[in-house]
């Protein structure tokens, strides 16, 4: 039976102590008590969430599902159907994402107390390798712990010599999510997943929207030929999108932000009425005294850790952003899973052959395991098959068939190393390739499981058929 705990009382000790009440952090605490150990989860933010659910993932897929609104209306114009331009409430959206936003924090404060976590909201700095010093506005003193989780996250980079906490103009990811105002102009400086995502947001409630990408291309870190449609569509909804420019000043005044692009034609200046910086995030790993107990991180930050999730101090682990990765919640929830099982004596490692990636623009971009441009800097030998969706029936009539499905496998065995999708519902239709990887499948197994018809499904079905020679209805 999980032991009941009353909320920022702190105790003289623990077995367990989980910094940090992300996803990973939670994750492991609920685990952890599953586990049988006493855990205290402290956690310096009112709300248990973190960034995916205060900062991040949520509040911002909420947004994003409006602007998925926005566009199917706009497009269904080729289908016969006329609506006229929404009238938005701003005020009224910013609510409906606090609503979703509260209603998950309160389940999750909840499960807490429900499971027998003892809940502290303080801050938490090692005192020691057996202590940690914690202080908070209702709470503060030193709490023994036999073993710890840093679950710390991470937090939006910035630019040199910006001090987005003093800006008025000039905004992190955290600060767009906030939806003070729907700027005239916007100036999106980073071409990743958080600049575009938000970008698509501030275009659909009626921004002119630029972005700036130092890179040969937008979203590098995905292989080109998914990003090519997304691509596409934002040259048409986007004002500009400028590659291979960067930043060189920022001036910002009441009214706007002068901002000056450089590129291999020069320099020149550009003015807008607000700047989101999307440039990547640090990890939070400064502030938690970890020299003083010897715990090691990379120049970057991040803390070092092995399969088990523990750091070099035996009995401390590290999981999510604050570890690297591909700093992403369910890469965290998973590794606290790891290291809880790990701290309670059970046998655990975080081997995951694919974790998903989902960029939720529109369309959506998703990936797993082996991409083929890193088959290609590994001088990796790979087969690539493509079944692009305008032989698909269902994307025909979702006005998709610019979207693609892609496998990457084994030349000889056909054994699935990697998978892509851009299209429509490429968030949930990743998670077939997923599985496919993780059980070890062959292509032949795609190719041989009956999906439903018709359906964006049978894109992986039919680029499986790939590999036997030609699909069914392409190749």
């Amino acid at each position: 039976m999980a032991r009941k705990h009353e909320s920022s009382k702190l105790p003289d000790s623990t077995q367990l102590a989980v910094i940090g009440g992300g996803p990973g952090g939670y994750a492991a605490a609920f685990e952890a008590v599953r586990q049988g150990l006493d855990v205290t989860l402290i956690n310096d933010e009112t709300p248990v969430g973190g960034v995916c659910l205060l900062r991040g993932c949520i509040p911002s897929k909420t947004l994003l599902e409006v602007t998925e609104l926005i566009h199917a209306s706009e497009s269904a114009e080729t289908m016969g159907l006329r609506f006229a331009r929404p009238e938005i409430d701003v005020d009224a959206l910013r609510q409906w994402k606090q609503k979703v936003v509260k209603t998950l924090t309160d389940g999750l404060e909840g499960l807490c107390r429900q499971r027998g976590v003892r809940l502290v909201r303080a801050r938490a700095r090692f005192a020691d390798e057996q202590n940690l010093t914690v202080e908070g506005d209702d709470v503060s003193g030193t709490l023994r712990f036999e073993q710890a989780i840093i679950a710390s996250g991470s937090r939006p980079a910035t630019l040199p010599d910006v001090d987005i906490a003093e800006s008025r103009r000039i905004m992190d990811s955290t600060g767009a999510l906030e939806l003070e105002e729907v700027p005239e102009s916007l100036l999106v400086i980073g071409g990743g997943y958080v600049g575009l995502e938000m970008g698509m947001v501030y275009q659909s409630l009626g921004s002119q929207v630029t972005v700036v990408e130092m890179a040969e291309r937008l979203m590098p870190n995905a292989d080109e030929d998914l990003v090519k449609p997304l691509a596409r569509a934002l040259e048409s909804r986007f004002k500009a999108v400028h590659l291979r420019t960067q930043v060189s000043g920022l001036h910002e005044t009441p009214r706007q932000v002068t901002v000056t692009l450089e590129d291999a034609d020069g320099s020149r200046e550009h003015r807008f009425s607000r700047v989101l910086v999307a440039v990547g995030r640090r990890p939070n790993s400064d502030g938690l005294g970890l020299d003083g107990v010897g715990v090691s991180r990379d120049d970057a930050g991040f803390i070092e850790i092995d399969a088990q999730c523990r750091t070099n101090v035996s009995h401390i682990y590290a999981i999510g952003d604050v570890a690297g990765g591909m700093l992403l919640a369910h890469e965290a929830m998973h590794q606290g899973k790891v290291a809880a099982r790990t701290a309670a004596g059970r046998s655990a490692a975080f081997d995951a052959r694919a974790v998903p990636a989902v960029v939720y623009t529109v369309p959506q971009i998703a990936w797993c395991g082996l991409t083929e441009a890193r088959a290609r800097d590994e001088d990796r030998e790979v087969k690539v098959l493509k079944f692009p969706w305008q032989a698909a029936g269902r994307a025909l009539s979702l006005q998709a068939d610019d979207g693609l499905t892609k496998l990457i496998v084994e030349p000889d065995s056909g054994r699935l190393l990697g998978a892509g999708i851009v299209g429509p519902q490429a968030e949930s239709l990743i998670g077939e390739a997923v599985l496919a990887i993780e059980m070890g499948a062959v292509a032949e197994d795609l190719a041989l499981t009956v999906h439903p018809h018709p359906t964006l499904t049978e894109t992986l079905g039919e680029a499986g058929e790939l590999f036997l020679g030609g699909s069914t209805h392409y190749g």
